[in-house]
């Protein structure tokens, strides 16, 4: 389908050009001119479709780090200053907030599907067209749960768009020259580094170091890397390599985050990412809004902006394709209400609410009724606080179980599930010791078996390790010692209309004052 939009564009391109009253000509997935709106309509778009958005256009937002199956839950209340994610990841309390409720959802199959259409329909609505972390780990697969929709940077089943590895453990010394040889035969590899505030945290970095040689290639780009020296920044950038900053999670587990002005002077590139809705962020919407405050003029508007977009597309080694609205490029798009503002503040300062449409691969996804009825979109309807929402969530190449189920079925079934916690985790226990649930321990069997992605191991031997049924998620089912579960609420999909957000972040133990005050002054 050829059709126009009209507006304020962005278009993040290496000039980082801005059309104040430009015009975007897309036919299909591909972006046919970008001008200004007096210019004459390339040919063949003289009768199409022309939505006026009054608004300002985007490159659709791209985050870099999530854990999406871990998204249904809500924020966590952090009891102490951490130094490393060993300190807290090995605890209680994760085991009774996280491991323990997020095996008992997985282990039920109707729900597995439900966490992916609600982790996507959360992602639209706040303007992320590309996302990471599709993790449950499983011996057969939970990908296939998130073909279509939101594009996955894991999975993206598409030769211009090289798929990124991905790696939450920690990279030991031992690995490293294994490690090497996997970033040479890798576009991208998204490495868990160095996340912490202490030595131990460095440690990891420093496992990278072969004499001479670093397992350290223009492939890498380090998740979270708070506990890195000025040296080490250099050390990245001399390789090559980039990061992904996490602000808000750093924050809220270690009360502190990665030196930026070391990271600006190493020139070392960066993307960003909301981590979890657990101890992160909502949405990347989100995320950049409190980035822009902890950036506090280090970083500046339009380079935040790149790490969203361009910048971020760069380190997939995408930008052929996307990350920018050039001609040629991909139609990933979004449209924020009005174009007054600064450009880039404008995007850092929008909640869900001045959101007004979301475009991937050409396809209307998300959107007022006003603009999607101007291009023919239909689909379900949600509420972003007081304002109405369409999302059209039906993709032919998706799931089949995913594409029957409604977002409204998914927060239905989530919803009561997490409630139902205490019961449904005794239920599984009683089968397990009984053996009326074969399939929870075989691993044979023909129904799946679902880990959990952060509490997997990972090496780099020539010989993967399979997953084993006492793994991840089984364990704590299977011990007479399991935590105890409790009921549990289903995250809210937006900060919008969710009241106790930024209540709840600005009474976390390790925000720093001035930030905290930062935060009440925006949004409270």
């Amino acid at each position: 389908m050829k059709c126009a939009l009209t507006g304020r564009i962005v278009t993040m391109n290496p000039q980082r050009a801005v059309h104040a009253h430009g015009t975007i000509y897309l036919d299909g997935r591909g972006i046919v001119a970008v001008t200004e709106s007096r210019a004459p309509r390339p040919p063949g778009f003289d009768d199409c479709v022309t939505l006026h958005t009054n608004g300002t256009i985007y490159p659709g937002l791209i985050e870099l780090h999530n854990h999406l199956a871990y998204d249904i839950l809500v924020p966590w209340k952090v009891d102490r200053r951490y130094e490393n994610r060993n300190q807290w990841s090995t605890g209680a309390r994760y085991q009774s907030s996280v491991t323990t409720p997020m095996t008992v959802i997985a282990r039920m199959p109707n729900l597995v599907p439900a966490i992916a259409r609600y982790t996507e329909a959360k992602c639209l609505l706040a303007g992320t067209t590309t996302s990471q972390g599709i993790g449950l780990f499983s011996n057969q697969g939970m990908q296939h749960f998130y073909r279509g929709l939101v594009r996955n940077v894991e999975q993206t089943e598409d030769a211009a768009l090289p798929e990124a590895r991905c790696r939450i453990g920690d990279v030991e010394h031992k690995e490293a020259p294994a490690f090497l040889e996997r970033l040479k035969r890798t576009s991208c590899f998204l490495l868990h580094l160095s996340e912490g505030s202490d030595q131990a945290a460095r440690s990891h970095f420093l496992a990278l170091q072969m004499g001479s040689q670093w397992a350290i290639t223009p492939a890498l780009s380090g998740i979270h890397c708070n506990a890195l020296t000025d040296g080490d920044f250099e050390t990245m950038s001399h390789h090559g390599a980039s990061m992904v900053w996490s602000p808000v999670s750093n924050y809220l587990l270690y009360g502190s985050t990665a030196n930026l002005a070391a990271i600006k002077s190493s020139g070392l590139r960066m993307g960003i990412g909301p981590d979890w809705s657990y101890s992160g962020s909502k949405n990347l919407l989100a995320e950049l809004n409190v980035a822009r405050l902890i950036a506090d003029g280090v970083i500046d508007d339009a380079s935040l902006v790149a790490m969203a977009t361009c910048d971020a597309a760069a380190i997939l080694g995408w930008s052929g394709v996307l990350g920018s609205l050039e001609v040629s490029k991909w139609a990933d798009l979004i449209v924020l209400h009005g174009a007054s503002k600064d450009p880039y503040e404008q995007l850092l300062t929008a909640t869900e609410a001045d959101l007004e449409f979301t475009m991937i691969d050409g396809v209307p996804r998300c959107g007022t009724p006003a603009h999607m009825n101007a291009l023919g979109a239909t689909g379900e309807t949600v509420t972003v606080g007081p304002q109405t929402r369409i999302l059209s969530l039906q993709d032919p190449e998706a799931d089949p179980v995913v594409r029957a189920m409604s977002l409204h079925d998914a927060c239905t079934l989530l919803g009561d599930s997490l409630h139902d916690l205490p019961r449904l985790a005794s239920e599984q226990r009683i089968r397990q010791k009984t053996g009326d649930a074969p399939h929870l321990l075989v691993h044979h069997s023909p129904e799946p078996v679902w880990f959990l992605a952060l509490d997997q191991p990972h090496d780099f031997s020539a010989r993967a390790r399979s997953p084993r049924p006492h793994d991840g998620a089984a364990g704590p089912l299977s011990s007479h010692a399991a935590p105890k579960v409790s009921p549990m609420t289903l995250d809210a999909l937006t900060t919008v209309g969710d009241g106790d957000y930024y209540e709840v972040l600005v009474s976390q133990v390790n925000i720093p004052e001035p930030l905290r005050d930062r935060i009440r002054d925006r949004f409270m």
